[in-house]
């Protein structure tokens, strides 16, 4: 379960923020920086998974059929998260975000959700089929638990679980593979170009 926010966390992190934006010296600028990451940094592994073909679906049959499947997809993902040592982050639409410590976890979470929601296609009719493409990185974020979380991981994490993973597929950055302590034997290595950043990646396609 998602832990709710102190409202007095999420305030304290606005208002750094907007004490940064304000600030015109830049050395109190960048002690305004060192304290926001000293409260609410973490080096994190980052897994950002998204259900595929669901714009499709909810255009041929209906908001409520839609809302449904991503109501089975949380019920779903959020133990196996569990399971992993991970911490939920958000729902957002039809994506899941979370933290791992590290990205064996965040991998073995994602091979057992495309496992979990393999198992339940074989005993559900094609429209009910969920079918997710995940996407993990590793680095310093800043975090929210329950609201949000920021930094170049989630960034790279988000673009390949949502925009360039296909049905199927964890795409790992070569950055977040070399933390592997038991590296995936049938990953294969890739080339991708993302909002016109190349990242070297590893994609691991599950059934």
């Amino acid at each position: 379960m998602i832990e709710p926010l102190d409202p007095a966390v999420a305030e304290r992190f606005h208002e750094l923020l907007l004490q940064h934006s304000r600030e015109p010296d830049m050395v109190a600028r960048l002690g305004i920086e060192q304290q926001l990451w000293r409260e609410f940094g973490a080096e994190r592994a980052v897994l950002v998974m998204d259900m595929s073909g669901f714009s499709e679906l909810c255009e041929r049959h209906g908001i409520v059929h839609y809302l449904s499947m991503v109501k089975r997809m949380q019920v779903t993902a959020e133990p196996i998260i569990g399971k992993y040592h991970g911490a939920l982050v958000k729902f957002e639409a039809d994506n899941c975000y979370a933290t791992f410590p590290d990205v064996d976890g965040a991998l073995r979470a994602a091979l057992e959700l495309n496992a979990a929601f393999h198992a339940a296609n074989e005993a559900t009719p094609d429209e009910l089929d969920i079918r997710v493409s995940c996407g993990i990185d590793y680095g310093q974020i800043l975090v929210l638990h329950g609201r949000d979380f920021y930094g170049h991981a989630v960034n790279r994490a988000c673009k390949l679980g949502e925009d360039v993973a296909v049905a199927g597929e964890i795409l790992i950055t070569a950055e977040a593979a070399a933390k592997l302590d038991h590296p995936h034997n049938g990953a294969t290595r890739v080339q991708l170009g993302v909002s016109g950043i190349r990242i070297e990646a590893w994609s691991v396609k599950v059934p």
